[in-house]
């Protein structure tokens, strides 16, 4: 028995998927589970494998189409077996339905015989006509007023006035991962309880650690060290003492995650994306700044596999090259929290403590921490942020 190979929904709100490539020719061998081809979606490039035992046939669609998610593309079918008699997609929203192309043709039959009736003689009155072509209004475009829907010269009247009004603004709908990205952010905003707990923290030891740890990166890794790479490592080893932060929300409950898996917001060109460092807590500094760079270049050039958007626990969102002092940021569920990193910027502030405390200029940093309220609290948020205060004021005690 025949098996369809269909276009696939990978992803929420997915509508249409790019065919990139056939991993099999026509008329050879495939096994269950073996890749089979290559498409598109909003976010990144997969792999598709086969849905049965057999050989590729009756190819409907080439490299570099744009198909409708459900649609037919391919048969498996048996050696010797012929594929399937040609359908034809008709879509209705994301569903489509494939109906034999006999039926098809009927209906596009049945359309041309019904053509006739829809350019027979348009009814309109004589001034009516010489004011359409004095005004150069095309009478296709005209309803009639009059009875029977007759054009009167009101119409044209009206017509005319129409093409020289402004015209509408334009809608720029955005692209389908922009929308996927109004849509979760909506989700979140309106259905999570956020609270939001600040804390300014002295960046002085992170900028030396940057230096000295960054130059032995360089060396050994080929790669320049970020402050993102060294929040990634603190972050995570400090969310060890705190797996309430880095819990989950879900319909049962809250869900302890066993790994730590920190997300990077990344700014795309058409929209953001999350790929994620998985168990960062066990990873070395270098390990982090190589997934870290793997990632981005995988993101900015379309890239991404499931695997790199898939098990987030908790995500980093770091505006400060971009000169932004502080910002909030929405939490991406089943996630309980996201922290918003500001820039280093010198600020006037008290160097010691107690009577001792002088003014003194250092490169401070504000962290904004947005977390679920139905996972943690205003108390755990705190004690969170104290930690990683902490660490970021000796990395290198935390990172060794």
């Amino acid at each position: 028995m025949a098996i369809s190979v269909v276009m696939p929904a990978l992803e929420m709100a997915q509508e249409t998927g790019k065919l990139i490539s056939w991993l099999k020719q026509e008329g050879e061998s495939v096994a269950k589970g073996e890749p089979l081809l290559e498409i598109e979606t909003d976010k990144a490039v997969m792999e598709i494998e086969s849905p049965g035992d057999g050989v590729l046939a009756g190819v409907k669609i080439e490299a570099g189409a744009e198909v409708p998610v459900g649609q037919t593309i391919a048969w498996i079918v048996r050696p010797g077996e012929a594929a399937p008699a040609d359908e034809v997609a008709i879509e209705s929203g994301r569903k489509t339905t494939a109906v034999p192309a006999s039926s098809a043709n009927q209906s596009a039959s049945s359309a041309q015989s019904a053509a006739p009736a829809a350019t027979q003689a348009v009814k309109i009155s004589p001034k009516a006509r010489r004011l359409a072509s004095e005004r150069g209004v095309n009478l296709a475009g005209v309803r009639g007023s009059g009875a029977g829907g007759e054009i009167l010269a009101s119409d044209i009247l009206v017509a005319a006035e129409s093409k020289t009004a402004p015209s509408p603004a334009v809608i720029d709908t955005g692209s389908p991962i922009s929308r996927l990205m109004a849509e979760r952010t909506t989700q979140s905003w309106t259905t999570v309880p956020h609270f939001f707990v600040v804390r300014e923290v002295d960046a002085g030891a992170l900028n030396e650690a940057r230096q000295k740890l960054g130059s032995e990166i360089e060396k050994s890794r080929g790669l320049k060290l970020t402050h993102t790479d060294l929040l990634v490592a603190l972050v995570a080893r400090v969310l060890l003492k705190h797996p309430r932060v880095n819990a989950s929300w879900t319909r049962e409950g809250v869900r302890t995650n066993p790994e730590i898996n920190i997300g990077i917001a990344m700014a795309l060109e058409d929209g953001v994306v999350a790929p994620v460092i998985h168990h960062a807590a066990n990873s070395t500094l270098g390990e982090i700044a190589v997934q870290r760079r793997d990632l981005t270049e995988r993101a900015r050039g379309g890239k991404l596999r499931p695997a790199d958007i898939a098990g987030g626990t908790f995500t980093i969102s770091n505006l400060g090259m971009f000169g932004v002092d502080a910002f909030t940021a929405i939490i991406i569920p089943p996630q309980a929290a996201i922290l918003a990193v500001g820039r280093i910027a010198d600020r006037m502030v008290p160097v010691g403590v107690g009577p001792e405390a002088r003014p003194g200029v250092r490169p401070m940093m504000t962290l904004t921490l947005s977390s679920d309220h139905r996972v943690v609290d205003g108390v755990r948020a705190a004690e969170f942020l104290r930690d990683l205060v902490e660490a970021i004021a000796s990395p290198r005690q935390w990172l060794s």
